[in-house]
C-alpha cells in the first residue's frame, strides 16, 4: 500500500517506507475473466476483489497482503489487459496495469486453460519478459489430469515457470507461492522485520494457552489468529482513521480521491459507474494516518442491471459501515437529491461521522457558462441543510476536486470529526450538566416525558450515553432531539451521531439526580 505524505492541495510527496511497504509486492494480470480476482480473493483470504462472469469487472487496482511460509507479501489485482483497445475505460485499465508492473517484484500472468491463446496473450508474455522481472504463468481453472496436460500447451507464450492451477478451488496454488518465494530473496531488512514479527507471534501463542491451533486449510494456506479489536465502551487510541468516499454514480469521488492523495489512484471517466471495487489509499497529514476509500456510485436497486454493479453496491454499503467518517459527496451542478439524501441516510444510521462536500462549486460559480448568475454559498448551504436535516451536526465543504481546491479544509474536517467521535465525557460532567438543562423547555407533551435521573456515556465512535429513567420507553423524537442539541451546545461532537438508550431505574435505587 503506498503511502504519501499531505500538505498543500497538489503538493502530496512520498515518505519513508513502513513494514508493508517494504515487503516484496507481486502483480497479478491477464487479460479479462481469466480469474484474476479470485486468485486475489485465495491469496487475502477476503472477498475483497469483485468476482463474476462478466468480463471486465475489475478496472483500479487494488492492493491486498497474505503471508507463506513465514513471509509476508503484498498483492495487487488488476484489471484485464486488451492492448490495442482505444476506448477510455480499457486504456485507463491498462494504465493502471502499467502502474502496478513497474511497482512489482514479482508478476504473475493468469490466462485462461479453457480458451486458446490469443494475440493479446503474446503480447502481454513479450511485453512482461522485457520486463526482466520474474515472471510466471499461472494456467488457471485447471481442473482434472486432462486440463493439466493440456495446461503445457500454454508454454508457447515463452514463459517457462508454468504451473497448472484452480483459482476457485485452491489447487496448485502452493507450487506457485514456493517458486514466487524463492524468487524473491529475503533482505536483510525484511528477515529483521520477520524474525521480529515471528517472535512476537510466539509470545502470543505462549501467553495464550486457550484456544486451538490454526488450522490449515485445503489451500495449503494457514488460517490468520482474529486479532482482539479495541473496545468502544473504553479509551483507545486510534492510530489509522478510514475514510469512506461515498455518493451518487458521477459525483466526483474519484477524482477527489486523486486530489487528496496526489496520484491517480482511480480511473476517473465520464461515464457513470465507472468504479466498481473500492479503491484505497494511505496519506499521512500532521502527523495522522488517513485511510481514503473510493466506493461505487451508490443507486437505487431498479437501477442496477448487471451483476457486477448490484455487487459494487453492496460492497460500497459494506465498507461504509466499515469506515470512521463518510464524505458524502453532492454534485454542485443537480442540487442536492433525493438519492443524495438516501445515501446520506446510510452513513447517519450507521453511525458514521460525516462531512457533506459539495463538488464542482466552480461550475456554478466562478466557471459558470450558462448566463445565470453565479451561485451564492449561504443559500445554497441552508437549501441543503433543509434536505438533509438530520445530517445539522455535519460540516459543510464547497470545492473543486478537479481542480483541487478545497483539499486541506477536508483533511483538516477528516482530523476533527474523528477526534471528536471518540471524545469521552465523563458521568460527572454529564450529571453537572442534567442539573443545568430545564427540560420543561423540551416541546414534548406530557404523557411522553420521562424523569431522567441520571446518566452516563457507555461508548464512543460513535459517541452513545444510557440514560436512567423512571419509565423504560422509547424517547419521544423531539425530546431526544432537545437534549442532543443541549448536549452539543455543552461538549460539541461536531460531525458525529449521539445515539440514546434508555434503562429504567430498578426501584429502591436512589438516583443522582432526584
Amino acid at each position: 500500500m503506498a503511502i504519501a505524505k499531505s500538505g498543500l492541495a497538489g503538493k502530496n510527496k512520498p515518505v519513508g517506507q513502513s513494514y508493508a511497504s517494504s515487503l516484496p509486492l507481486v502483480a497479478i494480470v491477464g487479460r479479462p475473466n481469466v480469474g484474476k480476482s479470485t486468485l486475489f480473493n485465495r491469496l487475502t483470504r477476503t472477498r475483497r476483489a469483485i468476482v463474476g462472469d462478466e468480463p471486465g469487472i475489475t478496472r483500479d487496482r487494488i492492493y491486498g497482503r497474505f503471508d507463506w511460509a513465514g513471509r509476508d507479501f503484498r498483492v495487487v489485482d488488476t484489471g484485464g489487459i486488451v492492448p490495442d483497445d482505444a476506448e477510455l475505460i480499457p486504456t485507463e485499465i491498462c494504465n493502471q496495469a502499467k502502474v502496478a508492473l513497474n511497482e512489482a517484484d514479482a508478476i504473475v500472468l493468469v490466462v485462461d486453460a479453457r480458451t486458446e491463446l490469443a494475440r493479446p496473450d503474446y503480447d502481454v508474455a513479450r511485453l512482461l519478459i522485457r520486463g526482466g522481472k520474474p515472471v510466471f504463468l499461472a494456467v488457471n481453472k485447471v481442473e482434472g489430469e486432462a486440463m493439466a496436460l493440456a495446461a503445457e500447451n500454454f508454454r508457447r507464450l515463452g514463459i517457462r515457470n508454468v504451473y497448472p492451477i484452480s483459482a476457485e478451488h485452491g489447487q496448485g496454488i502452493g507450487e506457485l507461492l514456493d517458486a514466487i518465494g524463492e524468487a524473491l530473496p529475503v533482505t536483510a531488512e525484511r528477515r529483521a522485520h520477520e524474525e521480529e514479527r515471528a517472535l512476537g507471534t510466539a509470545e502470543e501463542e505462549e501467553a495464550s494457552q486457550s484456544g486451538p491451533e490454526p488450522r490449515e486449510s485445503h489451500t495449503g494456506l494457514p488460517q490468520r489468529r482474529v486479532p482482539d479489536l479495541p473496545r468502544t465502551h473504553g479509551a483507545f487510541e486510534q492510530h489509522e482513521t478510514s475514510v469512506a468516499i461515498i455518493g451518487r454514480p458521477n459525483v466526483g469521488k474519484s477524482t477527489l480521491l486523486n486530489a487528496l492523495t496526489g496520484k491517480a489512484r482511480a480511473i476517473v471517466s465520464p461515464v457513470p459507474g465507472t468504479t466498481r471495487d473500492a479503491v484505497d489509499e494511505i496519506v499521512e497529514y500532521e502527523g495522522s494516518r488517513l485511510r481514503f476509500i473510493d466506493t461505487a456510485g451508490i443507486r437505487r436497486k431498479g437501477r442496477t442491471n448487471l451483476m457486477a454493479e448490484k455487487m459494487s453496491v453492496v460492497m460500497a454499503r459494506k465498507h461504509l459501515e466499515a469506515a470512521d467518517v463518510a464524505l458524502l459527496v453532492t454534485d454542485a451542478t443537480d442540487g442536492v437529491t433525493a438519492s443524495d439524501a438516501t445515501i446520506g441516510g446510510y452513513a447517519h444510521e450507521s453511525g458514521r461521522s460525516v462531512i457533506v462536500i459539495v463538488n464542482k462549486w466552480d461550475a456554478v460559480t466562478s466557471g459558470r457558462s450558462d448566463g445565470k448568475p453565479p451561485a451564492d454559498r449561504a443559500i445554497y448551504e441552508a437549501q441543503l441543510r433543509r434536505h438533509l436535516k438530520y445530517l445539522d451536526y455535519a460540516p459543510v465543504i464547497f470545492l473543486s476536486a478537479l481542480a483541487g481546491t478545497g483539499m486541506s479544509r477536508v483533511m483538516r474536517e477528516v482530523k476533527a470529526v474523528a477526534r471528536e467521535r471518540r471524545k469521552r465525557v465523563s458521568t460527572g460532567q454529564m450529571n453537572r450538566f442534567l442539573a443545568r438543562i430545564d427540560f420543561q423547555r423540551a416541546p414534548v407533551p406530557m404523557a411522553k416525558r420521562v424523569r431522567i435521573f441520571y446518566m452516563t456515556q457507555a461508548a464512543v465512535a460513535p459517541p452513545t450515553f444510557v440514560l436512567f429513567t423512571d419509565r423504560d420507553v422509547k424517547l419521544h423524537f423531539a425530546f431526544e432531539r432537545f437534549l442532543e442539541n443541549g448536549i452539543r451546545r455543552a461538549f460539541g461532537f461536531k460531525g458525529t451521531p449521539i445515539w440514546f438508550k434508555v434503562k429504567a431505574r430498578k426501584a429502591g435505587t436512589k438516583g443522582l439526580r432526584d
